[in-house]
């Protein structure tokens, strides 16, 4: 599936799509890309986080670079 392509913008890891909210979710860094018109919104700017967001310090700076 088109789900299984694609990665998160800033972090390139694999998305989780959330049916409740309509949205693909980056469980890592706590961000959530919204869908509208089943199109997946994925410039960073556009994006909020998720309930469970981790704080800068729970954060690796080396994650997003890799």
């Amino acid at each position: 599936s088109l789900l299984e392509c694609v990665v998160c913008p800033l972090s390139k890891k694999q998305l989780r799509y959330e049916v409740n909210t309509n949205e693909l979710i980056n469980e890592e860094l706590g961000i959530a890309y919204p869908i509208f018109d089943g199109i997946p919104n994925m410039i960073p700017n556009i994006r909020h986080k998720t309930q469970t967001v981790k704080t800068q310090e729970d954060l690796d700076p080396e994650q997003c670079l890799n």
